[in-house]
């Protein structure tokens, strides 16, 4: 009996000890917040539109390059502004159907859905800034070109124009 009596107590007295321990040291962690610093435009290749009907290239622009996740997530959000010759595109690992919002994202934009072929393949004009409207490939797709609003327009792009991009040696 006298076995079982200090069992029980050193049992009762770990229990205490290790919740103590957890008292004082297991705080909660504050949550981690994605850093949203503002950045500014940084030329990371060149890309062209190139006409399906006479392949003639018909725009060129200075691109930022996409393709981490934490790039895909916040693309253009919190920019101000964008000059007429520079853009952002999306470089997925996969062709998939992609879709995409306006949240946080101040600038009116033209969206180019592009394959795996580099043609495009849906076009979203003018999508809303600030709009969290879910805004579909409608196919699927491997490349996502942004560009100032009205510059489908412009240049006449549509669906079937081909890009041809190229890295710049950093």
């Amino acid at each position: 009996m006298k076995t079982a009596k200090t069992y029980n107590k050193l049992l009762l007295l770990l229990s205490a000890f290790t919740i103590t321990i957890c008292i004082i040291g297991c705080k909660e962690e504050p949550k981690k917040t994605i850093d949203r610093a503002i950045a500014s435009f940084t030329k990371e290749g060149t890309l062209k539109i190139i006409k399906a009907k006479d392949s003639l290239a018909v725009f060129n622009i200075d691109i930022e390059i996409a393709e981490t996740d934490y790039e895909t997530q916040t693309g253009l959000m919190d920019r101000d502004s964008m000059k007429e010759n520079q853009g952002m595109l999306f470089i997925f690992p996969d062709v998939t159907m992609h879709s995409f919002y306006m949240k946080n994202t101040k600038i009116a934009l033209d969206i180019l859905y592009i394959d795996e072929k580099l043609k495009i393949v849906s076009i979203i004009e003018n999508a809303k800034p600030l709009d969290e409207t879910s805004l579909s490939s409608k196919v699927p797709v491997q490349y996502v070109l942004e560009i100032n609003a009205g510059l489908v327009k412009k240049y006449s792009l549509e669906v079937g124009d081909q890009i041809q991009f190229e890295r710049t040696n950093n």
